[in-house]
């Protein structure tokens, strides 16, 4: 089965300097929440997405156990490298099924990892949410982190109220992950989304998921695209952008100048640079037309 876009995890230092990034550029920002393996975050919600700032705070609480193992020890490894996009991350239906089939086209690394933790609704009260994780590797991307996840208690995460945001992002529309030869990354990025037909183009292979593609371009495709130079190292494959639909791009450029965020324009898009975004790369692109 497909798996569309789930969320993705802006690895950072400073979780507080980084969130408030987030709201300075129009977003509403959730409280902080923390997980009993020491890693921290807040939340940004889309319609059936959300951006995962996360930090590890209390690293003497990482062990053994499996989502420290393959969470919580990667993040912190990503953070030491430098803030950014540390994981993509993709939504499950039925956990089990997924491990199955990771474990056939032999990506998988763990069995189905579930943990809860405590929420905040808008009104202030508490709630809890669950999940449950299945992780995966890309072997020519062994510092990316890839995983698919599913809600457990949808109903206490999901919120209107949380994706109604000032800058007028309506939606993910998709992920962008630079690597020096993306046609390498063929036979992983098919089994991980599960679409087993990927479009392919002069930038690079594109799998077109139930929410959001996932793209990897070259890095001289990606700077034509979007403006920003992005390098990788050695046969990884980065994930380097985060592309957004928004209402009426006049309006979040105004947005983000009102927060006081720098952006340019680049062709069709509206892009922040990894300077200003905390080593991420942020896209705004306006409706799709006809």
């Amino acid at each position: 089965m497909p798996r569309g876009l789930d969320h993705i995890v802006h690895a950072v230092r400073d979780l507080e300097a980084a969130s408030e990034f987030w709201r300075r550029a129009g977003f509403i920002v959730g409280a902080r929440n923390r997980h009993p393996w020491g890693t921290h975050n807040h939340v940004v919600q889309l319609p059936g997405f959300f951006i995962e700032i996360l930090t590890v705070a209390e690293p003497d609480k990482l062990g053994s156990d499996g989502l420290s193992q393959h969470f919580g020890i990667p993040n912190r490894d990503a953070i030491a490298r430098g803030d950014g996009f540390a994981a993509l991350v993709l939504e499950s239906r039925d956990i089990a099924a997924d491990v199955a089939d990771f474990a056939e086209a032999g990506i998988g690394i763990s069995e189905a990892l579930p943990f809860s933790r405590g929420a905040k609704l808008p009104d202030g009260t508490e709630t809890t949410v669950g999940f449950s994780l299945a992780f995966v590797r890309d072997e020519l991307s062994p510092q990316t982190g890839f995983f698919a996840c599913q809600q457990l208690n949808p109903k206490a995460f999901w919120n209107p109220d949380f994706q109604a945001h000032p800058n007028g992002v309506k939606a993910v529309a998709g992920a962008v992950l630079v690597a020096d030869h993306p046609a390498d990354h063929h036979i992983f990025l098919s089994a991980f989304t599960g679409e087993r037909l990927l479009h392919s183009s002069s930038l690079g292979i594109e799998a077109r998921t139930p929410r959001g593609s996932v793209e990897i371009m070259e890095p001289v495709a990606f700077h034509d695209q979007f403006g920003v130079a992005r390098k990788v190292e050695g046969t990884a494959a980065a994930i380097s952008g985060l592309r957004f639909t928004v209402a009426d791009l006049a309006a979040t450029e105004a947005a983000l100048k009102q927060g006081g965020i720098a952006a340019q324009r680049h062709m069709e898009w509206l892009v922040i640079a990894p300077q200003t975004a905390f080593g991420a790369i942020l896209i705004f692109e306006g409706p799709v037309k006809g």
